[in-house]
């Protein structure tokens, strides 16, 4: 585009130059040589601003040392000016804007009125009128390159922004994932415990009671079942110990706590209808665990979000090949951040921490706004056994 503008004005230079206008006492050969130099200036101005200002003041310079007039390439030396003053060399900058100031008083001083039609306020009058392009040219370049500035901010402040939210959700899901970790492992101890025991059990009646050791066998077969259908969903998942020194294991919640949980959060202010539907059974201890502490984190995420005078539902469903958990609200909800893609920008870790949980023992988890108002996790938890 720019060879496009310095062809066209390189042709209205020639036909200046054939017509002989605007030349003074100055040869054509000059005059053709400083349009040439003026329309490289609008070719090169975006690869070498500087040199070009530089070239342009050289043509200047021949254009008052050999007497040729001001004519139509010296547009040129509007635009390069503006290319100097949009870039990031200030140098160049502070160049352009004083050769602004001192071009048209040259051009007064070397091309004076006749002095039939001169005088002092005409000469100002002329000076301030041909000034005027020139510091429009460096105003309008400086308030290009201080918008780019300010873009180039803003940008680079998003990419960070991005950085930083994609960082904290990792770190947010790593620290979830080694909690869960922890509470696994004391579920899957507590497994290999129980064979542990079995099996000394079975050792010892082996030969006088034969039934019992069958029985001690069975209990080994389906408790190491379960174990290794913990492990496997364990895999993948490291355990880390924050303070660097082990903790003491303590029994994990289960699904008949749940019961005492609502109690505690009724006690806290907050009315809760809890409803168990279908015949309860024995479950995983990894379904258990993650089905009281989905209504854990679920019940706290309403006080917290909820509002005033806002009350909650607990549903507990047992199906044959699977438990169903649904926790609603009638408050105000929560923001569109918090539960979309499991609060990936960093601020619902309680909802990532849920689907971190229903992940590993293979469940599926909604959550979102009621139609009706309100906030709404519904999960599935299918009930597998170990192979």
């Amino acid at each position: 585009m720019d060879s496009f503008w310095a062809l066209l004005l390189l042709g209205l230079s020639g036909l200046s130059v054939i017509e002989g206008s605007g030349q003074g006492q100055g040869s054509k050969i000059v005059a053709t040589c400083t349009a040439v130099a003026l329309c490289v200036v609008i070719t090169l101005r975006r690869r070498a601003p500087e040199r070009m200002l530089l070239l342009a003041t050289a043509a200047g310079v021949a254009q008052l040392v050999f007497d040729v007039g001001p004519n139509v390439w010296d547009f040129a030396m509007l635009v390069i000016i503006y290319t100097v003053a949009s870039g990031h060399t200030r140098w160049a900058s502070r160049y352009a804007l004083i050769a602004g100031f001192l071009a048209p008083v040259l051009t007064a001083f070397r091309w004076p009125d006749p002095p039939e039609y001169s005088s002092t306020g005409k000469s100002i009058a002329g000076i301030v009128f041909l000034t005027v392009p020139f510091i429009l040219a460096w105003v309008l370049g400086d308030s290009v390159r201080t918008r780019r500035a300010y873009w180039a901010q803003l940008e680079e402040r998003a990419t960070r922004l991005e950085k930083e939210r994609e960082q904290q959700a990792q770190i947010a899901v790593t620290a979830e994932r080694a909690r869960i970790a922890r509470e696994l492992h004391d579920v899957v101890a507590h497994n290999v415990s129980v064979m542990v025991v079995q099996a000394d059990g079975a050792a010892y009646v082996l030969d006088g009671s034969p039934d019992q050791a069958k029985q001690a066998l069975e209990t080994i077969s389906s408790t190491g079942r379960q174990a290794l259908a913990e492990m496997r969903r364990l895999l993948g998942v490291l355990r880390t110990d924050d303070s660097g020194e082990g903790g003491e294991y303590v029994p994990q919640p289960d699904v008949e706590q749940i019961g005492d949980l609502v109690e505690q959060v009724r006690g806290a202010g907050l009315p809760v209808d809890f409803k168990v539907e279908g015949a309860p059974r024995p479950l995983p201890s990894g379904v258990e665990l993650t089905a009281y502490r989905i209504v854990q984190e679920a019940l706290t995420n309403t006080r917290k979000h909820g509002g005033p005078d806002v009350g909650a539902s607990v549903r507990l469903t047992y199906f044959d090949d699977g438990l169903g958990l649904l926790v609603e609200d009638d408050g105000r909800g929560a923001q569109h951040e918090l539960y979309e893609a499991g609060g990936a920008d960093g601020m619902g870790h309680g909802l990532i921490g849920m689907r971190e949980r229903v992940g590993m023992v293979g469940g599926t988890l909604d959550a979102g706004p009621r139609p009706g108002g309100g906030f709404r996790i519904s999960v599935l938890l299918p009930i597998r056994s170990g192979r």
